[in-house]
């Protein structure tokens, strides 16, 4: 079936380019960048994501599992693809043949990776994760130097990184933020040769994320990676305690309005009817709802944009549709766009302050609305002839 739904997330790929470069002129060209494509870039594509990063400068790819590496491979990405998750034993022969950088983090699938390399005679290079203090994926420092023997047993292995996470790294104590630093550290400097692996010998050592580079370029060692900036956010609301950058996001989320009726007053609207028209109202129905990534629980909070104007959600959030009050915008008709994330005229509605009426953060905003939605992708940069 050809006929497009109402609803779509629109992508604008000059945005991501721009926003990789903008953070490449922040940390200097010559820090290694891993560009975070995981959860389907954010909502906003796996693969063309991906394709703008590397023609923004891109060599460095991270992924959360397996099959989201042989995808970017399979389409034709080149560079390293680390692959942050981790992989079974069952992938090995995968990770081997679309060359792969698996996290290690168990000493389990190491011989499946071994035999893997050795029966196609090459070498893997393999990430050693440790936790600092996140409580997530990652060994534990005493644990440390078993793995790095394990690895060692196998030829077809090479221990090429070392890495750990930042969990307050957007946090308002700085202090605390930044104690997880020295400790990873100390860890790098005591528990791995400086010979181990990579080309050269050096051994890749990082563990900023966005929040990180934008607000410790102590701790940007030898390789960064952002993720929510590569979508043209901040990681926090508090955008003070960050380096100022130039962030365009990405994504805008439009749909149409299928029909206008006008309802009186002390008439309940929706599911519950938790909300009673206090006047004569003019409703516009949008065919959105919680299936399409906007959810029940922005009833009573949310506003969209029609004509360039905010328009407030009556009643509750339906699976596939609700409800906007337009009495005091003229002319809205069957048909006019609707923007539920993104600009409209003046009018701005971001990410954040959506996720600020969830309660939630805009990583989840920009996931569900790019997941659940048909994706059109738009280039203002070719358009204009900049690229």
């Amino acid at each position: 079936m050809s006929t497009p739904s109402y609803n779509a997330a629109l992508i604008d790929l000059a945005a991501l380019r721009h926003n990789f470069r903008a953070i490449r002129q922040l940390v200097g060209p010559d820090l290694g960048i891993m560009a975070m494509v995981k959860a389907d870039a954010y909502g906003h594509g796996l693969v063309p994501a991906a394709r703008a990063f590397a023609q923004a400068g891109a060599t460095c790819f991270g992924v959360a599992e397996l099959e989201e590496g042989v995808r970017l491979r399979q389409a034709g990405i080149e560079g390293e693809i680390v692959v942050l998750l981790g992989v079974p034993a069952a992938g090995a022969a995968e990770v081997v043949e679309y060359r792969l950088t698996p996290v290690v983090f168990d000493r389990a699938v190491l011989p499946a990776l071994g035999m893997a390399a050795a029966a196609r005679q090459r070498r893997v290079a393999v990430q050693l994760k440790v936790d600092t203090g996140m409580g997530r994926l990652g060994i534990m420092p005493r644990e440390i130097a078993a793995l790095l023997a394990a690895i060692g047993e196998w030829p077809g292995l090479r221990l090429s990184g070392i890495l750990s996470h930042f969990p307050t790294a957007d946090g308002e104590d700085q202090a605390v933020a930044l104690a997880p630093w020295p400790r990873f550290v100390e860890l790098c400097e005591a528990c791995v040769p400086s010979a181990a692996a990579g080309p050269g010998g050096k051994l890749l050592r990082h563990m900023a994320n966005s929040a990180a580079l934008l607000r410790f370029p102590v701790a940007h060692a030898d390789l960064v990676r952002p993720g929510i900036t590569l979508y043209g956010y901040y990681p926090a609301p508090a955008h003070g305690r960050f380096a100022a950058i130039d962030l365009q996001p990405a994504m805008s989320l439009r749909s149409r309005v299928v029909q206008v009726k006008e309802v009186p007053a002390g008439y309940g609207i929706s599911y519950g009817h938790r909300f009673v028209t206090e006047r004569p109202t003019r409703l516009a129905v949008l065919p959105v709802g919680y299936d399409d990534g906007y959810p029940r629980g922005l009833t009573g909070k949310a506003a969209v944009l029609i004509h360039g104007r905010r328009a407030p959600i009556r009643g509750t959030i339906c699976m596939n549709a609700c409800l906007a009050e337009v009495s005091e915008i003229p002319g809205v008709a069957a048909g006019d766009e609707v923007v539920l994330l993104g600009r409209q005229g003046e009018e701005m509605i971001d990410a954040e302050e959506i996720a600020g009426w969830l309660g939630t953060i805009c990583y989840e905003i920009l996931c569900l609305s790019g997941s659940r939605n048909g994706r059109v992708y738009l280039d203002s940069e070719a358009e204009s002839g900049q690229q």
